[in-house]
């Protein structure tokens, strides 16, 4: 079996299935790992999000910050921005059912020397840690606290990680690492304003996984969610978010022995610096 990761979809669905072609993908021998934010902005989130569910075992998708919002919309307790694409996923008489599916989904899965997750994992934490705060998050998601939980998820408080965080402070601060992460300060606070590439940010800011620590460097960590980081494969950090949505590409990794990179360029259902 050949497990291939592949950075966020976004409702890019006809890019993913020429990608899916290009690496010869074949629900008798592969899996596929998915980033996160398959749905909004691209057009057709209704059909990413029916095809990975039809792949079952086939598939595994952590969540990102735009699947967690579009829940919300979905609950009725944000209403649709802008440049979100939900509509036919409001109407669709699946709808209920995909739901169900999405809150069922894990922040962070874990196999072998592989993490996989949207944004990234906070500095500090161990990948034990990580797992532990990420099953918090889970079983609110999957609980009849889902509505309490939507309605307390927005927001960049706190900025820090203490044990003694409780309560919507706790779980809003493990969400946020795991899906909205970028840049943190050298004593690990959370910055969420900026999401440009390194090299750009203001002084004293650095890359969440230039600041991590010695267990979590034993772990190649594969994730998403940054498209101006573009794709990156160092020292066991791979971003594979290479801006599909933007006109940029679509890329798959291999998960084997040596791994290899297989990309798609795109035309892009949005223009950069319209996010």
């Amino acid at each position: 079996m050949t497990i291939f990761a592949i950075g966020d979809i976004q409702g890019c669905f006809q890019e993913l299935q020429q990608l899916l072609k290009k690496i010869k993908f074949s629900t008798d021998k592969d899996q596929l790992w998915f980033t996160g934010d398959l749905v909004n902005r691209g057009p057709e989130s209704l059909a990413v999000l029916r095809f990975v569910k039809d792949l079952k075992e086939n598939a595994i998708t952590v969540l990102g910050n735009h699947d967690l919002h579009m829940l919300a919309v979905v609950h009725g307790l944000e209403k649709p921005r802008k440049k979100d694409t939900f509509k036919e996923i409001l109407q669709a008489s699946d709808r209920d059912a995909l739901m169900e599916w999405i809150t069922q989904q894990p922040l962070m899965h874990c196999e072998n020397e592989n993490v996989l997750v949207h944004a990234g994992i906070y500095p500090d934490w161990s990948i034990e840690q990580a797992a532990k705060l990420a099953k918090e998050v889970e079983a609110v998601l999957q609980s009849d606290k889902l509505i309490d939980f939507m309605k307390n998820m927005y927001g960049n408080q706190p900025k820090y990680w203490s044990d003694e965080h409780s309560g919507w402070d706790r779980l809003r601060f493990i969400t946020n690492c795991f899906t909205r992460m970028r840049f943190c300060t050298t004593n690990k606070q959370l910055d969420m304003q900026e999401k440009c590439k390194p090299g750009n940010q203001s002084r004293g800011l650095f890359p969440w996984f230039e600041l991590r620590n010695e267990n979590l460097k034993q772990y190649r960590i594969l994730f998403g969610h940054w498209s101006t980081l573009g794709m990156v494969n160092d020292d066991k950090v791979v971003s594979l978010d290479s801006g599909c949505l933007w006109g940029g590409k679509l890329t798959a990794i291999a998960l084997q022995d040596p791994p290899y990179f297989t990309s798609l360029d795109c035309h892009g259902a949005m223009q950069p610096g319209n996010d």
